[in-house]
C-alpha cells in the first residue's frame, strides 16, 4: 500500500512539474512576442513613437514663430477694423 500511495505521489508531482513547465513556456512565448524581439509590438510602437518624436521635433520652435506672425495678424487687423469703424461713422454722418 504504502508503494502504491508513493507512486502515486510520484505522478501527482511529475504531472504537476509537466503542467507548470507547460504554462510557464507558454507566458515566456506571450512576453516575447509583446516585447522580446525587434519584430514585437512593443518594438514596433516604441519605433513608431520615435518616428514621431523626430518629425514633430521642430513643432516648438515653429509654433513660436507662428504666435508672434498671428500677434502681429491680429494687431493689424485692429487697424483695419478701426478703419472700417471710422469709414462706417463717416458714411452714416453724410446720411444725416
Amino acid at each position: 500500500m504504502n508503494i502504491l500511495l508513493m507512486l502515486a505521489t510520484i505522478i501527482a508531482v511529475l504531472l504537476l512539474v509537466f503542467v507548470l513547465v507547460k504554462y510557464l513556456r507558454a507566458i515566456i512565448n506571450l512576453l516575447t512576442s509583446t516585447g522580446g524581439d525587434g519584430q514585437s509590438y512593443l518594438a514596433k510602437l516604441r519605433l513608431g513613437l520615435r518616428a514621431i518624436e523626430t518629425e514633430t521635433g521642430h513643432l516648438p520652435v515653429e509654433v513660436t514663430k507662428l504666435n508672434e506672425a498671428l500677434t502681429k495678424t491680429g494687431e493689424g487687423l485692429k487697424v483695419v477694423d478701426d478703419h472700417l469703424v471710422g469709414t462706417i461713422d463717416a458714411v452714416l454722418k453724410q446720411k444725416k
